[in-house]
């Protein structure tokens, strides 16, 4: 952090995935790995940014690596039967290309996508090549971070 903040300016992308967003029972922990990833990204964003430092996590999806070779090792007893059907289908299928993950953490160590911190974007699904031009709607929002949703936020009048 001390030569960040020296340098007035940089960038730090950090790796999470799709854990940090959906309960995954029988691999808590590494559910729990990717949500603090992310809340350690949220956390050092707010405390960069008047050091021009960009701090942003990416969900590069699902890839085909060892810990899925591990999970169909496991088996469904140990990981779950759902999660393993998951899993089964996203080895038959091929899984996400690496490239898209890499393309997405190329884009956050850039210029183009300057100003751009404390977010969790996901190489698969969010539309983060065309982010710059929303950076100002961006910018105040809670729009791809953790968050607590409150009954009221949702309409309810719950007391």
């Amino acid at each position: 952090m001390p030569i960040f903040k020296k340098a007035r300016g940089g960038k730090i992308v950090n790796l999470s995935g799709g854990g940090a967003t959906n309960p995954m029972p029988c691999i808590s922990s590494y559910a729990a790995s990717k949500a603090a990833v992310v809340r350690l990204t949220e956390t050092l964003a707010m405390e960069l940014r008047e050091f021009n430092v960009d701090v942003n996590a990416v969900a590069p999806g699902a890839l085909n690596t060892r810990l899925l070779d591990e999970v169909l090792e496991a088996g469904p007893g140990k990981v779950g039967a759902a999660f393993y059907e998951k899993a089964l289908q996203q080895s038959a299928a091929g899984g996400v290309p690496l490239e898209k993950g890499a393309r997405l953490c190329v884009y956050l160590a850039s210029e183009q996508s300057n100003g751009i911190t404390g977010r969790l974007l996901s190489a698969q699904w969010d539309p983060w090549q065309d982010l710059q031009q929303w950076r100002g709607e961006l910018d105040g929002s809670d729009i791809y971070t953790l968050r607590r949703i409150t009954p009221k936020e949702r309409g309810r009048a719950w007391g």
